[in-house]
């Protein structure tokens, strides 16, 4: 197997650093607009197995020239360009996975069913951790029950030692965060895909010690395409986004003052765009170098198993690893998308377009994650 990473940031080089545990893969690039010093968890494979490059993908020939030399492609770069990476894979003839987070994009991939499937190839969008594993984790106790009523997503990226005033620190893009901050959510009830505010319907969520409680609200984005897919068949679904307890309100009272806005205002002369100044200022308190974080995982799926009723759900608490360097949101994040560039490469996965849910199988991706040391647990 020989493998591409586009994305030098850190689920790249997560996804890089898992590519390259595995001997069948002879090869990974590991492919940015600027390769800079790559961190110390990759540093021994520099210059055998590991290449790293530099391209701008919007040089779509430099791009093609990559991915004709590979397997698989794995995209670990924002979201708006995974529809053209998408579109040169399949041209290609290779598989192609990304981490996504755009529903609207998404769509757009599914487009490329006929393509990818007479090229004999897969493409699979929305494969990190949210979109991603709670998807898969979704879609398996969905598959075990006869009728499902019920479907809760659960998850956030946090600091193991939070600090006020909103116990939060950067985990990948504050942009990113913002931005599900001041998105509508899409939701399922009552059958009938709807839309929730951001930050809104606030519940609180256990954890076992030393994490406690944890609140949680809607945010855009984790659902995906289940929205679609489902509805008007479960009645129930929806997404939440993971905070210590505090934060919500905090970020809801900063949005309403109009700090996130993307409309630009007159200060003292000059124009300035609120939620630019926001990330800026914000961004540099919140990035914490060194600071270890955290992942925690739930997902809840209820109905009727036999004519009784029956539960379904998994829980996760993934953490730093020290030995390697690497955070939680990179493990659990980075190593998605490396699993299932895998699966894609050893034919598990079949050709066409489909997202996690739609073709990951369960049992053999929470495996690959316990030999990984990520052990979703089953909830009793």
């Amino acid at each position: 197997m020989r493998m591409l990473v586009l994305g030098a940031g850190l689920q790249g080089s997560a996804c890089a650093f898992d590519l390259l545990r595995n001997p069948a893969v002879e090869r990974v690039v590991l492919a940015d607009v600027r390769i800079g010093a790559l961190p110390a968890f990759l540093q021994p494979h520099v210059g055998k197995r590991l290449i790293a490059t530099e391209v701008d993908v919007r040089n779509h020939d430099a791009v093609r020239a990559l991915m004709r030399d590979s397997t698989a492609v794995c995209s670990a770069i924002p979201y708006y360009f995974n529809f053209p990476l998408a579109q040169l894979a399949v041209e290609c003839g290779v598989h192609f996975t990304d981490l996504g987070g755009n529903t609207e994009i998404v769509l757009q991939q599914k487009g490329l069913e006929a393509d990818a499937e007479a090229k004999g190839v897969s493409v699979v969008p929305d494969t990190g951790l949210a979109p991603g594993m709670v998807n898969i984790l979704a879609q398996y106790g969905i598959s075990q029950l006869d009728t499902v009523h019920s479907v809760k997503l659960y998850v956030g990226g946090l600091p193991q030692n939070p600090e006020p005033p909103l116990n939060y620190q950067i985990v990948y893009s504050l942009e990113g965060v913002v931005d599900y901050y001041t998105t509508e959510s899409l939701v399922v009830r009552d059958g009938r895909r709807t839309t929730r505010a951001a930050l809104s319907e606030i519940e609180q969520v256990q954890f076992p010690e030393p994490v406690g409680t944890l609140e949680a609200f809607h945010t855009a984005g984790g659902l995906s395409t289940m929205a679609f897919r489902y509805d008007g068949k479960i009645p129930n679904m929806e997404y939440k986004t993971l905070r210590y307890p505090g934060h919500a309100r905090i970020m809801e009272a900063i949005r309403d003052l109009g700090l996130l806005s993307l409309d630009p205002v007159d200060v003292k002369g000059q124009s300035v765009v609120p939620r630019d100044v926001f990330v800026k200022v914000a961004g540099e308190k919140l990035r914490k170098p060194g600071a270890r974080d955290l992942v925690a995982l739930r997902v809840v799926v209820a109905g009727k198993k036999d004519g009784e009723a029956a539960e379904r759900a998994w829980q996760l608490v993934a953490r730093y690893d020290e030995t390697n360097g690497l955070t939680a949101m990179m493990q659990t994040t980075g190593f998605t998308l490396s699993i299932t560039s895998q699966l894609q490469a050893t034919g598990v996965i079949p050709p066409g377009v489909h997202t996690p849910d739609e073709c990951v199988p369960a049992d053999r991706y929470l495996a690959m994650l316990a030999e990984r040391g990520i052990k979703v647990e089953t909830m009793a």
